[in-house]
Parts: structure tokens; C-alpha cells; sequence
């Protein structure tokens, strides 16, 4: 299986079965009912051969991980059905719903959602999207094809959908866009390098890895002042408005994740930590003063290293009992 794919189904999975959703989402699919290789097991081409777009069916409980044409038609009620999309970390998605047969008045629902919602927990957060959590959405039975797609504010996205009838369904396009200045993001892989840069503007991004990783900051620069560097606060980053924090935990929402480094001065690494979550997230924050930028690389821990922890690793209460 490729690299690309390896996202950690057990994790998602566990979420899922856990879900504790909000009033304006649907419930996703119940983990028992699957075999969790379906979520990477796609066997997804990222260069198809020809010039046709890429087309498969689409599954109740799915994830895709590039650009082309997606159907589903149910062959029995299926009442609790999600995909996850997923493009590279410096990719927007685009959802485009182009037919749509589906009972609204019977029950049936389809949703985009920008982001990923899994156990009540959003990505990005609300603290980090720009934003409100309802305009978030993208509901198929109040909008009809007046809005026939959905921008993602980042690299992930979401749809939910419930089709009783057998025979009714739906099709959507999935195609990306070059982001820039890539703000969220969730990684593909458990292994990579990325530089997140903030240019003057207020906002706060996050970088999710959905590994227990050994990440290293490389370089960190958080503005200049009259082509001086900031000075190092005396205590924490409390009294800084630009930062980049090192967050852990098993969930999804980095505004409920706990905190485990703060760094607000500019240094040249490598500064390197440890963490054995099952999700780890850089996060910056910006002032909007300054163009900030922090690059770092990660990789997967080996069981031997979950076992055995450096020196530099963050508490056992962090480490996941999978």
C-alpha cells in the first residue's frame, strides 16, 4: 500500500464508532459494520492513464484522495454513510454535486462539509477556520442544485449522506486547486517536510499528523522588528501575539488537544520532541505584523521507539493505549 494512503484507519475508525456529532451533522457510518482497509485500500491512481478523468463508485463509508468522478447508488438502505476527502497539504478541494437522486422528504440527506467532523470534533477547529461553523455546510435537500459545490477552505473535506431506496444516489466531481499559503491541513503521509508561512494576516493555522511522529522544527522565524529579531519572553508566549505551539492528543479538534511546546522567539534548529499521540498538530498563531513561517519534519515512530521514548518525548498520559 502506498505511503500516501497509510492513514491511520484504527484511528478514524475509533472516532467514528465514538461519534458524538452536533445538531447540524449527520451521524457517520457505525465502524462495526466495515472492514476499516476500505479507508485505504482504494487502490487510487494519482496519474490515471489517458486524458479521461478518473471514475470509481463510491462506497458508504469511503475515503478519496484525488481528483475524478465519484457515484453512488444504493443497493440497500444505507442509513449511515461518509467520505473523507483528502488532497495534498498545498491542494484546496472543490465538490461539485453534478446529479442528485435522492427522498429529502423520506429522510434521505447529502451534506458537504468543509473540514472533517469525527466524534463531535472538527477540522480545522472553529477557533482556526475562517468561517462559522453553519456556513460550513453545504446542505443538498435545503439548497437543491442552486449551489451545486462546495469550496474547501483546505486540504479536507467531508460528505455525509443517507439514501433508503435502492437504486437512488448521487454523483460528484472532486477536483484541486494549488493553495500558496496553505493555512489547515491534514497530512497524507506519516513522513514529510513543510513550511507553513503566515504573510500578514491575522489567523491561525494548523498542521495535522494523524501518526505518533518524531518531529523536528527546523527554522522558525516570527517577524522582525526595525531588522532586529524579537527578543526571547521571559516567560511562555502568553504575552506574544505570534507563536507556533506543539499540540498532542487522540482526537481531532487542536482547540481541545493539549498544549506540549510553545515557541515564540525565532531560532535556527533542529529543535526535535517525541510524541506518541495518535494526532499531533503544529499550530500558529499570527498578529498579522509580520510574516511568520516555520518549517518542520516529521516522521512515523517505530514500535521500538513507542516502547522505549527518547529522553525528549512528551508525558505517558499523551501515549495511546492502541
Amino acid at each position: 500500500m502506498a505511503p500516501r494512503l497509510q492513514l491511520r484507519w484504527r484511528f478514524l475508525l475509533l472516532l467514528l464508532a465514538a461519534h458524538g456529532g452536533d445538531s447540524r451533522s449527520p451521524e457517520p457510518p457505525r465502524a462495526a459494520d466495515y472492514d476499516p482497509r476500505l479507508l485505504v485500500g482504494a487502490h487510487l491512481k494519482r496519474d490515471p492513464e489517458g486524458d479521461q478523468p478518473y471514475r470509481r463508485a463510491l462506497r458508504c463509508l469511503d475515503m478519496l484522495s484525488l481528483p475524478g468522478q465519484f457515484s453512488f447508488a444504493a443497493d440497500r438502505p444505507q442509513l449511515h454513510c461518509a467520505a473523507f476527502l483528502i488532497a495534498e497539504p498545498r491542494e484546496l478541494l472543490t465538490i461539485h454535486l453534478d446529479q442528485v437522486s435522492v427522498d429529502c422528504q423520506g429522510g434521505d440527506f447529502l451534506k458537504v462539509f468543509d473540514g472533517w467532523i469525527l466524534k463531535g470534533e472538527k477540522f480545522p477547529s472553529a477557533q482556526d477556520h475562517p468561517l462559522p461553523t453553519a456556513d460550513r455546510y453545504l446542505d443538498f435537500c435545503e439548497s437543491g442544485l442552486s449551489r451545486r459545490g462546495i469550496r474547501a477552505s483546505q486540504n479536507v473535506a467531508m460528505v455525509f449522506f443517507r439514501v433508503r431506496e435502492p437504486g437512488n444516489g448521487f454523483t460528484l466531481t472532486v477536483k484541486t486547486d494549488p493553495n500558496l499559503f496553505p493555512c489547515n491541513a491534514i497530512s497524507q503521509t506519516p513522513s514529510g517536510r513543510f513550511t507553513l508561512v503566515v504573510p500578514h494576516k491575522h489567523r491561525n493555522c494548523s498542521f495535522s499528523i494523524i501518526y505518533p511522529v518524531m518531529i523536528k522544527i527546523a527554522d522558525l522565524a516570527l517577524g522582525h522588528l526595525h531588522g532586529l529579531q524579537q527578543k526571547k519572553p521571559s516567560v511562555g508566549c502568553g504575552g506574544t501575539g505570534d507563536f507556533v505551539e506543539l499540540l498532542g492528543g487522540n482526537g481531532l479538534d487542536p482547540s481541545k488537544m493539549a498544549p506540549l511546546a510553545d515557541l515564540c522567539y525565532p531560532f535556527h534548529g533542529p529543535a526535535q520532541m517525541q510524541i506518541g499521540c495518535d494526532n499531533t498538530v503544529v499550530r500558529m498563531v499570527s498578529s498579522g505584523k509580520h510574516i511568520n513561517r516555520v518549517t518542520f519534519e516529521y516522521h512515523q515512530l517505530e514500535p521500538h521507539e513507542l516502547e522505549n521514548p527518547s529522553g525528549n518525548s512528551i508525558p505517558e498520559s499523551c501515549l495511546s493505549g492502541l
